[in-house]
């Protein structure tokens, strides 16, 4: 209905059916992440794409506003050696980063499991885009980004 931009009530909550939302999770794992590079996280699998603006790893902000976004990573068989594991919310507008500085002792063993999350509420114009990328430093390229990842968002406002 063109009067209410497509919201619809239902008892006392407002559903908007055309408010841009998404949630991704990569397909398979993601194996032996390179050492000091940025690495684009390979997002494979939509649990839904309100609005189709998901594609290639990347969102497109339909509209201009305040977004939600929010990623998980889950790690599999970080090394001990790294100097830092990180994981970046990416925007045409800036990049917020989080990071892991492990401080392991020299007989600590590899963990095998770590999950890192983050988010932001983030301005985005029209046409910008939003992606999610990992880095480490130091050690071996053994840690794998598995398949329980996710990458989701919204327009807040």
């Amino acid at each position: 209905d063109p009067l209410n931009n497509g919201h619809v009530s239902v008892g006392s909550y407002i559903l908007q059916p055309n408010q841009p939302a998404f949630m991704v999770h990569p397909s398979g794992t993601q194996s032996n992440i390179a050492n000091d590079s940025t690495v684009t996280v390979v997002f494979g699998t939509e649990r839904f794409d309100q609005g189709n603006n998901f594609s290639g790893n990347t969102f497109t902000a339909p509209v201009t506003g305040k977004y939600q976004l929010n990623v998980a990573i889950a790690w599999n068989q970080l090394d001990t050696a790294a100097s830092y594991y990180r994981v970046d919310i990416n925007t045409s507008n800036d990049i917020y980063y989080n990071y892991l500085a492990p401080e392991f002792s020299g007989d600590t063993p590899d963990s095998y499991y770590y999950t890192m999350a983050h988010s932001v509420l983030a301005d985005m114009d029209a046409a910008d885009t939003a992606w999610i990328t990992v880095r480490t430093s130091d050690g071996t390229a053994q840690a794998d980004i598995q398949a329980d990842s996710y990458f989701s968002g919204y327009l807040v406002c």
